[in-house]
């Protein structure tokens, strides 16, 4: 399995997913915790922002078919696990974000940004679980 280094991408998307978060923030004062904002798509409903997650939402869904038509490149994704185990990492995925009290967009964006120490460990600890779950998946499963 190879991956694609795109530096330049990678900066231009990085500062983008910065600008939202803090234009979230100076706008709303709200946190851009991508798990919180679908949590919150789901009964029982909290207050009026019901429209505003989804848009939110759809965004980062239909963010790839939109650079293609900007662009006129097309974004070829290829994802070689099985539905079992793409049910499982979300299942894990969401039980880790509800353990931890946040994902890793609220923590690592907003919540470093802010010098939270909850943040920082959150964090610390969602970047030790990736470097052990590509170590085994690649190198003792053979993924």
């Amino acid at each position: 399995m190879t991956t694609e280094f795109t530096p330049l991408a990678s900066t231009i998307g990085g500062g983008m997913i910065g600008l939202a978060a803090v234009l979230l923030m100076a706008v709303h004062g709200k946190i851009a915790g991508i798990s919180g904002i679908g949590a919150r798509l789901f009964p029982p409903y909290e207050d009026t922002k019901f429209s505003e997650r989804l848009v939110f939402i759809f965004g980062l869904a239909a963010a790839p078919w939109i650079i293609s038509v900007l662009t006129g490149a097309r974004t070829v994704m290829e994802i070689s696990a099985s539905t079992g185990v793409l049910v499982l990492a979300g299942l894990l995925a969401g039980f880790g974000s509800v353990l931890g009290n946040g994902c890793t967009s609220g923590h690592g964006i907003c919540g470093l940004s802010k010098f939270s120490t909850r943040s920082l460990v959150a964090v610390a600890v969602f970047m030790a679980t990736a470097v052990v779950t590509v170590f085994v998946t690649r190198h003792v499963m053979g993924v």
